[in-house]
């Protein structure tokens, strides 16, 4: 891991803030887009070599503060029985979602055993990269990974796992249990293979009232962020009125989505290092105003406990050269304060 990077996460003074972006390996670049022509999506994340290049493409363009691998996070759902399939423009679709409180009681196969291509990626990724950049691991969260069971594809409201919780708590909370003990081995598995961090995107869990969050889900977070060793970050979106239900699940980094205020929230969560939150919309505007939008955001966020991140993955259509002056205009604001 770099010293930039294990220096924000512990919320000592930086010369700038360490950066990635959410999605960073992805289909905004066209050298992704070329090797995806060959290689379907499941494919490309469960062959290490595929995955490793694709992993690594942002890196030889950018050189971020940070590579996270290349991967899914439904990923995690095959040790529990569950198949599925990614279709172009539906996203991913589970095959044999819950239909009824009995489909909750899973039993769970050997995650290091069906998931090895995981832990391979991560391996060598460390091996490449050595001190220069953080290997960041992930996984979804106990809620969002529910959601998607339930509902069998995306969807905004995802009402099909709150009916669960409304008309069957108990079996809901079965789904959440199962769920979350297959997350905390899968995070123990990434710490071992080489991860320097891993952040729990548990992105829809706000659909939750606060007080079934405080229930169901913060308890579940706290233990599978402490089931590991190496530094943790939580990102939930929509969570502006309820940063310190975040704070709460215990994670190092609290990441924030464009809809919070930066600087009111680093005012709330005190010294908690945080993550975020340039919008990602804005990587469409002209690079001069990425730049300026830029500098905005790590202003309000202070000089220390800050790691630069969009407020939410980048969109596939995002022209590379705002990419570029995104990261440009972080390096830059090093030697503006050297």
């Amino acid at each position: 891991m770099s010293h930039r990077f294990r220096s924000a996460i512990r919320g000592e003074p930086v010369d700038r803030p360490p950066v990635w972006i959410m999605r960073q390996a992805g289909r905004y670049l066209p050298e992704y887009r070329e090797i995806r022509e060959s290689h379907s999506f499941r494919e490309a994340i469960s062959t290490p070599d595929i995955a490793t290049e694709i992993s690594l493409q942002p890196w030889e363009r950018f050189q971020p503060d940070a590579v996270v691998m290349y991967s899914d996070i439904l990923t995690v759902l095959e040790p529990l029985g569950f198949d599925y399939h990614v279709e172009s423009g539906v996203g991913p679709v589970i095959e044999n979602p819950v239909e009824s409180p009995a489909d909750t009681d899973r039993e769970r196969g050997d995650v290091r055993d069906q998931l090895w291509y995981v832990g391979e990626l991560i391996e060598r990724l460390s091996a490449t990269l050595g001190d220069e950049a953080a290997v960041l691991g992930f996984a979804g969260g106990p809620f969002t990974l529910a959601a998607y069971a339930c509902e069998g594809s995306t969807s905004r409201s995802f009402m099909a796992v709150r009916r669960l919780r409304a008309n069957d708590p108990e079996a809901f909370e079965q789904l959440l249990d199962a769920l979350t003990e297959v997350l905390i081995e899968y995070c123990q598995y990434q710490e071992d293979a080489g991860a320097d961090a891993i952040q729990l995107f548990d992105t829809y869990a706000s659909l939750l009232s606060p007080a079934d969050y405080e229930r169901y889900i913060v308890p579940r977070h706290q233990r599978i962020l402490d089931a590991v060793d190496i530094p943790t970050i939580v990102f939930v979106r929509n969570m502006g009125g309820n940063l310190e239900l975040l704070a709460d699940s215990g994670a190092d980094v609290i990441g924030l989505d464009w809809t919070v205020d930066i600087e009111a929230a680093r005012e709330t969560l005190g010294d908690q290092p945080v993550q975020g939150n340039l919008d990602p919309a804005l990587l469409y505007g002209d690079p001069e105003t990425v730049r300026e939008r830029t500098r905005e955001i790590i202003a309000a966020a202070g000089d220390t406990g800050h790691i630069l991140n969009l407020g939410h993955g980048i969109d596939r259509n995002t022209p590379v050269e705002n990419v570029a002056a995104f990261f440009e205009t972080v390096k830059e604001t090093a030697t503006e304060t050297a």
